[in-house]
């Protein structure tokens, strides 16, 4: 009776392997020049905690760090960029990430605010042929899970200017998602850490990022 349990136990146990959801891994890109890459320390474990709630994926709970020209970089499919300064990327990093992204690997980069005029020509050099494009309200990346019928939510204002969400869009697939003038990755910290957050606009925040969780996986 012990041996006829042993087996359906392990049984059981190869079925869940088999069928179970991969297990991903989320990272924050550390970059060169002397910006704040390390900035909304809490965001993607708030993020990934919501998606692995609400989507049914299978992040590991907490994020990590990886350099833009490491080769440990193909090991996420899905990779953050934030900060408010400077960013520099070698010709190396230029053809490792380049690489990456056409491999299938999936990069979201949010403005800060102030990160624009030095992340536009860094990514030129990553796709010198590709430029970025706004997305239409009706892009599928805001109807996912969740429905945002006028586009990207704001999450934080700084001079009035609309939120706009950014695509580069290489063979048919997007490879990189630039929300602009919306600082969704503040929207995914710990509710308190920005004076002024609502509730509301936080879970806003963490649903339009599942909603970008979502697209990037099964695009």
């Amino acid at each position: 009776m012990k041996l006829k349990i042993g087996i359906a136990t392990l049984l059981c146990f190869c079925l869940f392997v088999a069928f179970a959801p991969p297990s991903y891994r989320m990272a924050k890109l550390k970059y060169n020049g002397g910006g704040d890459w390390y900035g909304d320390r809490t965001a993607l474990p708030n993020l990934i905690k919501f998606c692995n709630e609400n989507l049914k994926t299978n992040f590991q709970l907490e994020d990590e760090v990886v350099e833009v020209g490491s080769t440990e970089i193909f090991n996420y499919p899905f990779v953050f960029l934030t900060g408010h300064g400077n960013v520099i990327f070698s010709d190396v990093e230029v053809k490792n990430l380049r690489k990456y992204l056409q491999g299938g690997g999936f990069l979201h980069i949010d403005d800060n605010y102030g990160l624009d005029k030095f992340i536009r020509p860094q990514m030129k050099r990553v796709f010198p042929e590709l430029e970025f494009v706004e997305l239409p309200v009706n892009h599928p990346i805001y109807h996912q899970k969740y429905d945002f019928p006028t586009g990207l939510p704001k999450v934080h204002e700084h001079d009035g200017t609309r939120a706009q969400g950014f695509g580069l869009i290489y063979k048919g697939r997007m490879v990189c998602f630039y929300s602009y003038e919306c600082d969704l990755g503040n929207g995914w910290e710990d509710f308190g850490t920005y004076a002024g957050d609502t509730q509301e606009s936080r879970a806003k925040a963490l649903k339009m990022g599942a909603n970008m969780i979502q697209f990037a996986l099964t695009q």
